[in-house]
C-alpha cells in the first residue's frame, strides 16, 4: 500500500523511510484520525549511539513533524541482556553506574533532534529499568513466558544464525526479544503508545510485540521498520576505517561528522538528503539532478545540512569552511582536529593518535603507498619523527583527512 491518507505514513513513504508495515491500511486510518504515540528502543552499551542508529533517531523526528508523540525508550533494564541481533557473540555486561552515565550522556543528542515536553506531542524519554529491574521471575514466565514457543523462537534470524555458526547463545541473551516484546507492552499501558518502530533486523522483535499486546491486553498495536542503510561495499551504515561515527561532539568533533557526510557516495546523496536533513523534496530534487563534479555541491550541502540538526548551524558552517580553506586555498582551518607533538613523535603513532589509523602498521601501511603527506609534501620514511614548530604543521591521509601537529 502506497495511497496513504494520513501525513504520517505519507511522509514517511515520501522520504523513504518504509521498509515494512504491520497492517499498513488500519495504521494509516489511525495516523489519520489521532495523535498515535509511537517509540523505538535504544540500548545504552557507549556513552554515545553512532550514525548507524541516525536513522532511527530521524524516524522518530518524521513522527513528531507529523502531528505525533515520539517515546525514546532507554534500555536501562535491557543493556544488562544484550540483543543478539547481528551478533556474533555475548554483550560485555555493564553495570547500573556505567548504564546511567550512558543514558544521561546519549540524551544529549536527542534533545538535538526532538522537542521535549508535557505537550500531546512533545517527545518523552523512558526507562524500561523502570519495570523490567522489579519483574517476578515466576510470575513474568507465568503471565508472559507461556506466549513465547521455542519453536517459533529459534526460527528468528537473531537466533538461527548463531546456533548456525556453533557460536554460543547464552540464556540471557535468548530471553531478550521476550523483554523486548514486554516493553511494547508495558509502554502500551503506561503511555498509550500504539507503534513501534525499528530497523529491518528488528522486524521479528516488533512482531512478537504486537502479538503480545493483542494475546494479553487485546490492544491493537502496529509496527514500521526502515530499510536497512549500507555502504557502497555492503557494511552496515555506522563504521569507518578509522572508528564508529559517533554522534556526541566529544567523541566525533563536528567537523569530523561534516567530512563523514561528505565522502558520501555519489549514488547515495539523494537518498541521504530525504533521510537526513529536513531539506524539502523539491531542493533535493535539484540537488539530486545534478551530475559529474557537480554532485561535490549536493555532497556539501549534505554535509552541512546533516551537521547542522545534529550540531547546530554554526558548527556545520565552521566545518564547511574549515573545509573550503584546507581544499580550495590549501589553507589551515581551524576546526580541524589537532595533536600537540610534546618533544617528537614518529609519524605513524601520529596518525594513529588523529584516528585517521587504526593501528601503527596500517598507518605504515598508508606511508608505503603513497597516501601521506606532511605540508602538501609526501611522505616515504614511516621512521620519520615529527618535531613541532613554531607554526602548526598540516598531516594528511589521501584527499580528505586532515589534521593539525602543533608543540
Amino acid at each position: 500500500m502506497t495511497a496513504y491518507n494520513s501525513s504520517l505514513l505519507k511522509l514517511l513513504h515520501e522520504r523513504g523511510y518504509i521498509h515494512q508495515v504491520t497492517d499498513a491500511a488500519a495504521l494509516d486510518a489511525l495516523a489519520a484520525k489521532q495523535i498515535v504515540p509511537g517509540y523505538i528502543g535504544f540500548d545504552a552499551t557507549a556513552p554515545s549511539l553512532h550514525v548507524g542508529n541516525l536513522v532511527s533517531i530521524m524516524l522518530l523526528r518524521r513522527l513528531q513533524q507529523a502531528g505525533h508523540k515520539p517515546i525514546v525508550l532507554m534500555g536501562g533494564g535491557t543493556t544488562k541482556v544484550g540483543d543478539p541481533s547481528g551478533k556474533d557473540e555475548a554483550r560485555q555486561l555493564l553495570d547500573n553506574e556505567r548504564i546511567e552515565a550512558n543514558i544521561a550522556s546519549i540524551r544529549r543528542a536527542f534533545d538535538r533532534l526532538l522537542t521535549f515536553g508535557d505537550g500531546p506531542t512533545d517527545a518523552i524519554l523512558v526507562n524500561n529499568a523502570e519495570w523490567l529491574d522489579t519483574l517476578e521471575y515466576i510470575p513474568f514466565l507465568r503471565d508472559v513466558g507461556r506466549h513465547f514457543t521455542i519453536n517459533r523462537m529459534l526460527t528468528f534470524d537473531s537466533v538461527r544464525l548463531r546456533l548456525d555458526r556453533e557460536q554460543p547463545l547464552t540464556f540471557l541473551e535468548f530471553n531478550y526479544m521476550i523483554l523486548q516484546a514486554y516493553d511494547f507492552l508495558e509502554l502500551t499501558r503506561r503511555t498509550g503508545c500504539r507503534l513501534q518502530l525499528g530497523g529491518s533486523d528488528q522486524w521479528g522483535n516488533i512482531v512478537n510485540g504486537i502479538e503480545l499486546g493483542r494475546r494479553i491486553d487485546g490492544t491493537d498495536l502496529f509496527g514500521v521498520t526502515t530499510p536497512l542503510i549500507t555502504t557502497p561495499d555492503g557494511a552496515k551504515m555506522g563504521k569507518t576505517a578509522q572508528g564508529a561515527v559517533w554522534l556526541n561532539a566529544e567523541l566525533l568533533s563536528p567537523y569530523d561528522y561534516w567530512q563523514f557526510w561528505r565522502n558520501t557516495a555519489d549514488g547515495d546523496v539523494g537518498r541521504f538528503l530525504k533521510l537526513f536533513t529536513d531539506l524539502s523534496l523539491e531542493d533535493i530534487g535539484k540537488l539530486e539532478s545534478l551530475t559529474g563534479a557537480e554532485i561535490n555541491r549536493a555532497k556539501i550541502v549534505l554535509a552541512t545540512e546533516a551537521t547542522a540538526l545534529l550540531h547546530g548551524r554554526e558548527a556545520a558552517e565552521a566545518a564547511a569552511r574549515t573545509a573550503a580553506e584546507t581544499f580550495g586555498a590549501g589553507g589551515l582551518g581551524e576546526d580541524l582536529p589537532t595533536l600537540s607533538l610534546g618533544d617528537g613523535m614518529n609519524i605513524a603513532h601520529a596518525l594513529t593518535a588523529l584516528g585517521f589509523t587504526s593501528s601503527n602498521k596500517e598507518a605504515k601501511r598508508k606511508i608505503a603507498e603513497g597516501a601521506v603527506r606532511l605540508e602538501d609534501v609526501t611522505v616515504n620514511d614511516p621512521g620519520l619523527v615529527l618535531v613541532a614548530s613554531d607554526e602548526p604543521m598540516k598531516l594528511s591521509l589521501g584527499k580528505k583527512r586532515h589534521g593539525l601537529l602543533v608543540r
